[in-house]
């Protein structure tokens, strides 16, 4: 376990063990959208607003990862599809734990959609990147989704809860799920998972201070950081957010007290 607890101080603030992590694996679901054109310099602004890690696939360390200036976690994104697929939320693992330890990554991650029709092989692919990730001392970041025919509220906590004891089951040692839209509602998740537990951004929403609210109440219900991608890198100022999010995680601001970051 020393390796795993080495990579996850990392990943992790070291002392409060919370996190702020950029995801951008959107390059390979829905292509190079504005935010993520450039990898390189929006590492660079994420970087300098304090994240503590960002996460893609492949292509981030091959030709966006960190060139200078201060280092950054890095997680492998293991699982892939696009929005021109037959099922989008039929994640098929595209890259392994091996090739992760080889390009020097900190930790790595899969996506898995319950309640989609291949939730099954979905499954099989978390619970054996967990035994391999377990063999190499790997951080395992399952990115838990509730997402299917058979699923009418995606932030239903019922759903969510469910999909967050999955991971742990499994075997992950974090979990990302989508916040519920409630403290009380989310310190069910959080209650219920026996591993730290991260908000998802999910789609741009309207406002800063609306991201801002729901980072706040995620950690107010026991969250242990946010995995925020697209209110972040799409941001008209993607470095002074992610500044504004990471006052509310590490530092205990209110969102109203973190909005003033942005001004």
């Amino acid at each position: 376990m020393i390796g795993k607890n080495i990579r996850l101080e990392r990943l992790m603030d070291r002392e409060n063990k919370k996190a702020v992590i950029v995801p951008m694996d959107h390059g390979v679901t829905v292509g190079p959208i504005p935010g993520i054109e450039n990898m390189r310099e929006m590492v660079n602004f994420v970087v300098k607003g304090g994240a503590d890690a960002v996460l893609g696939h492949q292509g981030l360390p091959l030709h966006g990862h960190r060139q200078y200036g201060k280092d950054v976690g890095l997680i492998l994104h293991l699982s892939g599809s696009t929005v021109w697929g037959p099922d989008p939320n039929a994640k098929v693992l595209v890259n392994t734990v091996e090739r992760a330890v080889k390009t020097g990554a900190d930790g790595v991650s899969v996506h898995i959609n319950i309640g989609s029709r291949e939730e099954a092989e979905m499954l099989k692919d978390l619970g054996e990147v967990a035994c391999r990730a377990a063999e190499w001392g790997m951080p395992l970041l399952a990115m838990m989704y509730t997402r299917g025919p058979e699923i009418e509220d995606e932030h239903d906590v019922k759903n969510v809860k469910h999909a967050a004891r999955i991971a742990a089951e499994l075997g992950a040692d974090l979990v990302k799920v989508s916040f519920t839209g409630e403290v009380e509602s989310f310190r069910q998740v959080v209650e219920g998972c026996p591993i730290p537990v991260l908000i998802a951004g999910g789609e741009k929403m309207d406002t800063d201070i609306d991201i801002l609210r729901m980072v706040e109440a995620a950690m107010e219900a026991g969250g242990a950081g946010v995995s925020i991608g697209r209110n972040v890198f799409q941001h008209a100022n993607p470095q002074a957010m992610l500044r504004a999010i990471a006052a509310i995680v590490h530092e205990g601001e209110t969102a109203t007290s973190a909005s003033k970051l942005l001004d």
